[in-house]
């Protein structure tokens, strides 16, 4: 990881003094300042989708960096190169661009970015865990791709409009911004999720020879959708106004869609999974809606930090993490994830030991948030709500019993499964005053 983060800031320097080459110093901060306006909104919004189980902030950075640092400085010089070499091959040199552009550009660009995918893919497998990953991760690699390249393409057009002495409504800068920043910011990521939701879908197949064949379908679909976006200049006086209505609105929207349903499969996926480990004792019952409901998330976070300060609002997020990839764990393995997850046991009780340690801190800002946004059902009862309003100065966790232990009780975690037949006994688990890891039942499957 260190080797990459320095490919990473040698890359990031050498792009930022070729744009700067290309557009002049003038043209380099104008652009620099109007591609900045995207980049918080597309980012806020792939965060949004991945909050259910997120990711490294630093992950995400490195991917964001990976797109606006390395993979377009090799788009920049592959596609130069290939756009000389075409003017030099054929008859007609002003083809070249437009050539290149269709045929060159999308190849070189989408593999640059898939790229970053396959590095986490590899070496990050426990972060990418399904489609919302893939989502995700793409979505950051392809807007820091997105980035460099409008600080070119907008520094250019004001190069070219000082030149020309053009006025600003008549300018190529207001014509660039408005096509790349207003009307299609979402261009490039939508590109680059195919090739996610291509390695999303690898993550979760139980058949080997699918991890490598749905990648790259998803990596073809975005060359090709890249290249009709592309080419719809090339489409009469309005092709690229027909392209953009029937072909990548309607792809926007569908993924749009296909966010939204991915993120609450997986806090359903949370929610059922987890009332296993609450039943066992290992959380408390109240904790299982808060941690499937992303308000109750956040309000638990705040609650935290008001009384114990950031270090406690930390760690209760960490908690919400920890407690989503067990969740996610499980629902991979008991399904016949990638053989059937072999190291599910260790992962299981790495994150369980991990949850035991922070449930004096998170458990009781969870089970606070649930009842303040009357999360729990009427039969979710073993914490019963004392009548009265909703907001006041009562506290409304008082006189609601304390959650059960489970080094004082047996926690029958996941007691059966249709797939495994072979009885097993509990073991104890750490106590929390303990730093030694939890000790958990052996096995090598799902229980």
């Amino acid at each position: 990881m260190c080797v990459l983060v320095v490919l990473l800031a040698a890359t990031g320097i050498a792009i930022l003094e070729l744009v700067r080459e290309q557009t002049g110093t003038p043209g380099f901060f104008v652009g620099l300042g109007l591609a900045l306006l995207p980049v918080p909104p597309l980012m806020a919004a792939f965060r949004w989708l991945g909050r259910a189980a997120p990711a490294p902030w630093r992950q995400l950075l490195f991917c964001f960096g990976w797109g606006a640092c390395t993979a377009a400085l090799i788009a920049i010089l592959a596609n130069s190169f290939a756009t000389e070499w075409i003017a030099a091959a054929t008859a007609d040199p002003s083809d070249a661009d437009q050539l290149g552009s269709v045929a060159i550009a999308p190849v070189v660009e989408e593999s640059a970015k898939a790229a970053a995918l396959l590095l986490v893919f590899v070496f990050r497998r426990r972060q990418f865990t399904g489609p919302a990953d893939g989502f995700v991760v793409a979505g950051f690699t392809a807007t820091g791709f997105a980035f460099t390249e409008n600080i070119l393409y907008l520094g250019n057009a004001f190069g070219e409009d000082v030149a020309e002495g053009t006025g600003v409504l008549d300018s190529l800068t207001v014509a660039t911004f408005f096509v790349r920043i207003v009307l299609s910011p979402f261009a490039h990521p939508l590109f680059t999720v195919l090739t996610g939701l291509g390695f999303g879908a690898a993550a979760v197949s139980a058949r080997r020879a699918r991890t490598v064949g749905l990648p790259l379908l998803g990596l073809a679909l975005a060359m090709g959708l890249h290249a009709l976006w592309n080419g719809s200049s090339q489409l009469g006086e309005y092709g690229f106004y027909m392209v953009y209505g029937s072909v990548m609105v309607p792809v926007f929207g569908l993924l749009v869609w296909l966010a939204v349903r991915i993120r609450r499969r997986r806090l359903r996926a949370v929610a059922g999974e987890l009332a296993v480990y609450a039943a066992a004792g290992w959380l408390g019952p109240a904790e299982v809606p808060a941690l499937a409901s992303m308000p109750a998330r956040s309000l638990a976070r705040t609650l935290a930090r008001r009384s114990g300060g950031r270090a406690a609002g930390r760690a209760v997020a960490l908690y919400e993490a920890d407690a989503a990839a067990l969740a996610l764990l499980r629902n991979r393995a008991r399904r016949g994830g990638p053989a059937e997850e072999p190291d599910f046991a260790g992962r299981e009780r790495e994150l369980l030991h991990s949850l035991w340690m922070r449930r004096a801190t998170a458990g009781p800002a969870l089970a606070r948030a649930a009842v303040m946004e009357e999360l729990l059902p009427p039969w979710f009862d073993p914490l019963a709500r004392r009548p009265g309003p909703r907001f006041g100065p009562a506290d409304p966790l008082a006189g609601v019993p304390a959650p059960r232990r489970p080094d004082l009780e047996r926690p029958d975690l996941v007691a059966s499964d249709a797939r495994r037949s072979a009885p097993w006994t509990p073991a104890r688990p750490a106590d929390p005053s303990s730093s030694r890891p939890c000790a958990l039942p052996g096995g090598d499957g799902v229980r």
